[in-house]
């Protein structure tokens, strides 16, 4: 899956959007992070091991985030529900006029289970990463503009 999309953040505020493993993470993401399967397992300065899903997904993933260069956020799959491995990352720019441009990559492969290979394709393959970029969009914004109220 790949998208671009430009948000009000600010790169600063869309590095800490990314990189917040408190409990503000579930109030930022809270269209796209379900508080069920959320749990912070390992954190240092510039990463952390987290298990994250959508809500109603069957899928879940824990990754392990690293953001050593600002500029680009970075996550490899550890442990996932459907068996294979996965990677992304984030770069973020400046935007012209203020915000910030965001470049996302995400792969998942050597899914095992049939079903599960289905359920990738769709996720990767269609549409899908359109209503994605839109609620990472509405939540940067929202972020933005939290910080700057």
């Amino acid at each position: 899956m790949r998208f671009d999309l430009t948000t009000r953040a600010s790169p600063d505020q869309v590095l800490r959007a990314l990189t917040d493993f408190s409990d503000q993470r579930l109030r930022t993401w809270s269209r796209t992070l379900d508080p069920a399967t959320y749990e912070v397992r390992e954190q240092g300065d510039t990463w952390a091991v987290a298990r994250e899903s959508t809500p109603r997904s069957p899928f879940w993933i824990v990754a392990r985030y690293d953001w050593s260069d600002p500029a680009v956020v970075r996550w490899t799959e550890v442990e996932n529900s459907y068996g294979g491995r996965g990677s992304g990352s984030v770069t973020i720019a400046p935007a012209e006029g203020g915000g910030s441009r965001l470049a996302v990559e995400w792969s998942s492969y050597d899914a095992t289970r049939a079903r599960d290979r289905i359920g990738l394709f769709v996720i990767h393959r269609t549409p899908m990463n359109r209503l994605i970029a839109r609620m990472w969009r509405s939540a940067l914004d929202r972020y933005a503009d939290g910080e700057a109220a």
